[in-house]
């Protein structure tokens, strides 16, 4: 019986289930939330959908506790997704939620080890490169059983934005964003086409940049507007792309954090980069030619994130 688990049944994480549910290619999606009955009732909702849009995967509803009560629900799951945790408010960086989410993440982390110490674990909760080696470590499981979602959400946001300036369909566009989630993110323009083109023929350098910043910025800029609450829907949608890739073993490269290890001459830390997802979870890391001034600011990515990667081992 194939089972993923979405932990944390907020807006982020209740649309990931259903989304996962909707590919019918699991025999049960289960959520879980610390608030009494909020995943229970969600799930009824979605199971109700089932007949209308022709989906015979079901949800499970479960209360969890600090103490780890309900976990038991997500025993045996082949992928876990994590996005339990607090989400940005206007003002806030990612950074900012380090503390708090440290202890969410850590007793998540833990009870997954418990119940499901063979899955893939994928990690949403903010902030990204430092919770997913935090998990690792909760875990205990080998590193390439724990990614991060961030490069798939960050590539997507740039290449809306691209597709946005130049009036063009979002599927003609290809264009790839390494490094972390937050403010050492790497876009990488060398590596974007327009069907087919090159970016730099279709823009200038200062309108690329510019894109760059926004794509940067992309979470800040729909925290400020929402007021309450951050993304969900595009970030939803990477997520479960990378639980199927990972079931289906499809072997399908896409930009994720995972830890790295000798590529890029980089050595010891999670870090955006592309990578081949199978039922492993990371099958191998996909080195792509970066330009000399794209890999100076991978590298300088990695030192960044390193040191706060370091930190969470107290936390």
């Amino acid at each position: 019986m194939s089972k993923v688990s979405v932990v944390g049944a907020g807006f982020y994480g209740s649309t990931t289930a259903l989304r996962l549910a909707q590919y019918n290619i699991f025999d049960t999606v289960v959520l879980t939330d610390i608030v009494e009955g909020k995943s229970e009732g969600l799930a009824l909702d979605m199971n109700q959908s089932r007949p209308i849009e022709g989906f015979e995967t079901k949800i499970i509803g479960a209360t969890t506790t600090a103490d780890g009560a309900g976990y038991e629900a997500t025993a045996n799951s082949d992928v876990v997704v994590i996005t339990a945790g607090l989400p940005r408010k206007p003002g806030m960086s990612r950074m900012d939620l380090i503390g708090v989410n440290a202890g969410i993440v850590r007793g998540v982390a833990e009870n997954i080890a418990k119940h499901s110490p063979n899955a893939v674990v994928i990690v949403v909760s903010n902030p990204l490169d430092e919770m997913t080696a935090l998990t690792q470590l909760a875990t205990g499981f080998p590193k390439n059983r724990v990614m991060g979602q961030a490069g798939m959400l960050d590539t997507a946001r740039f290449t809306n934005f691209v597709a946005e300036k130049l009036g063009v369909s979002v599927g003609s566009v290809k264009t790839l964003t390494l490094g972390s989630h937050g403010d050492t993110m790497v876009p990488v323009p060398s590596h974007c086409t327009v069907d087919g083109v090159a970016l730099a023929e279709k823009l200038s350098a200062e309108e690329i940049e510019e894109l760059v910043v926004r794509t940067r910025n992309g979470g800040a800029e729909i925290v400020a507007l929402l007021k309450t609450g951050s993304a969900y829907y595009a970030p939803s949608a990477a997520a479960a792309r990378m639980a199927k890739a990972v079931f289906e073993d499809s072997g399908a490269v896409m930009p994720v954090c995972a830890w790295v290890d000798g590529e890029y001459g980089i050595t010891g830390v999670y870090l955006g980069v592309e990578a081949e997802l199978g039922r492993t979870g990371i099958r191998k890391i996909v080195e792509t030619k970066l330009t000399p001034s794209e890999l100076s600011e991978l590298k300088a990515a990695a030192e960044a994130v390193r040191a706060k990667q370091a930190d969470v081992q107290s936390l």
